[in-house]
């Protein structure tokens, strides 16, 4: 079987679903600089720039610079021409997507240990317009002994500084010279926060005002959001199964949802010079982002955070598996959209929210992801804190009534953190028959709640707890009570008779 690199000599090697670029898309000039060979990159911002230049729009092609030397990616890479392909896998709307595309929007890779000049020679080039990152969580912040002067500098913001150093000095100085800058790393305002350190950087290593000018004023550091589940590489059956199904051998196939978002802060100037923006409705840029953050966080991430110790207490694993149940399904469904939803607290649209809520319904029915439903539990308490709170607060301001369907979820949570086995510093809880680890730094703190008290005073105990929660949750009217009764009923009748009970009850109310 051919690999991907040969498909152009080798006429009919690839099957015909199989979307190839055109010898066109190999001409276009570099007008990116990417720090990162990460799957999410490939996936999410360099598959919509190989969808803007089929369409002519961007018309620029990628230089991607990798940190450490040698071997893995760079080497797949340089074997296959800078060819991938995206295999796109979901729902989306209630239909089936399954698409193949090879990418063709990186030109080279070039590794910074052994080939930083080249690295600055992209940075002097006229062509180049934008810088895209992702370095992971780590990766933006100030390394107190950089140097400059190093071939290459240690950390991403001392490399970034030195590439627009050298274009500075290429350029003279000039306004029109700048780059707009998108870093992607998963942390907030990672723009405002990068911008820093290069500031800091620069005056410790005395760049000169005219610099520090340059870089405060021609160049444009955004602050962004990524949302793509890549999960990369599949297992090497299902590998085994798509090598077949596409006619030749891709070392760096990589799978992807359907959905996609990249929300980036920008003004009109941005929205310009990143131009492939215009291809796909899930690229959005504007002035502010909070919106889709927002969104992600209540209505993604709560949800998962709410219905993960419910979900896994009903025996049922996966988000998936979770979907095609009717009771958990319709319990998400009315946990996002009746209870989270209402309770942002950040003016949302009501169909701007129901649109975003229905593209994650989708999401979480997708065959082609296994998400399993412990592993959403780790730090549970952290995030129950951090995604659920603000909104449980702000439901309460609105409607001074309980979210009954958050109710259950705090219920469930209290119940899957009752631990009946300690092993070392490790706490374990039983279900069904089954033990399970739980990944959660209050583990103990549950385990001697429960050891010391019944129902009632464990979940006033528990929800009074302000270290936890930042408030006492036991002051929102009727809350404590109801969180009581779910979780008396979870103990008595089981998590999957309770759900159908309340679910029932609820439809009952609602006639």
């Amino acid at each position: 079987m051919p690999v991907l690199s040969q498909l152009f000599t080798q006429a009919g090697a690839a099957k015909p679903t199989v979307v190839l670029p055109t010898p066109a898309l190999f001409e276009l000039p570099e007008k990116v600089l990417q720090f990162g060979t990460g799957v999410l990159l490939r996936g999410l911002p360099n598959f919509v720039i190989d969808q803007a230049n089929r369409q002519g729009i961007f018309n620029g092609r990628v230089v991607v610079v990798k940190s450490t030397d040698g071997g893995g990616d760079a080497a797949a890479f340089d074997r296959q021409d800078n060819l991938y392909t995206v295999c796109v896998r979901g729902v989306e709307d209630g239909q089936t997507i399954s698409e193949d595309v090879v990418c063709a929007g990186i030109s080279r890779v070039l590794s910074a240990k052994s080939q930083w000049a080249e690295v600055l020679q992209v940075a002097t080039s006229p062509d180049l317009e934008v810088v895209l990152s992702n370095t992971t969580e780590v990766g933006i912040v100030l390394d107190e002994n950089e140097d400059l002067g190093a071939t290459p500098p240690r950390s991403f913001p001392g490399k970034l500084l030195a590439v627009l150093h050298a274009r500075f000095q290429a350029f003279g100085g000039a306004p029109d010279k700048g780059l707009v800058i998108v870093p992607t790393e998963l942390i907030p305002d990672n723009g405002t926060k990068l911008r820093s350190i290069l500031q800091e950087l620069a005056e410790r290593a005395a760049l000169g005002s005219d610099f520090m000018h340059w870089l405060a004023t021609a160049n444009t550091i955004c602050n962004s959001l990524v949302d793509r589940i890549v999960p990369g590489k599949p297992a090497a059956e299902t590998y085994a199964s798509l090598t077949q199904e596409l006619g030749y051998e891709d070392e760096l196939l990589t799978m992807s949802e359907v959905y996609l978002l990249w929300a980036i802060e920008g003004d009109e100037r941005v929205k310009e010079v990143l131009s492939f923006q215009q291809v796909h409705p899930g690229v959005i840029v504007q002035p502010d982002i909070d919106l889709f953050r927002e969104l992600k966080l209540r209505l993604l991430n709560g949800t998962h955070s709410l219905s993960c110790g419910l979900a896994f207490l009903s025996g049922v694993p996966t988000v998936r598996e979770a979907m095609e149940s009717d009771c958990l399904a319709t319990y998400v469904r009315n946990l996002m959209l009746a209870d989270l939803l209402p309770g942002i607290p950040y003016p949302v649209d009501e169909k701007v929210g129901q649109r975003f809520g229905m593209q994650v319904l989708d999401r979480f029915r997708n065959p082609a992801v296994e998400h399993r439903w412990l592993a959403i539990t780790l730090n549970y308490s952290a995030k129950l804190r951090m995604r659920v709170v603000p909104d449980l607060l702000h439901y309460y301001e609105r409607f001074r009534a309980v979210p009954q369907y958050v109710a259950l979820g705090f219920a469930a949570y209290l119940l899957f953190e009752r631990g009946t086995r300690q092993e070392g510093d490790k706490w374990y809880g039983e279900t069904q028959g089954q033990e399970y680890l739980i990944q959660d730094e209050q583990a103990g703190y549950f385990a001697d709640l429960w050891q010391r008290l019944p129902s009632a005073e464990l979940v006033q105990a528990a929800l009074s707890n302000q270290a936890l929660w930042g408030t006492d949750l036991t002051a929102l009217p009727g809350f404590a009570d109801s969180v009581t009764r779910y979780l008396t009923q979870l103990q008595q009748e089981g998590a999957a008779a309770t759900l159908a009970t309340v679910l029932n009850k609820n439809q009952k109310a609602a006639v």
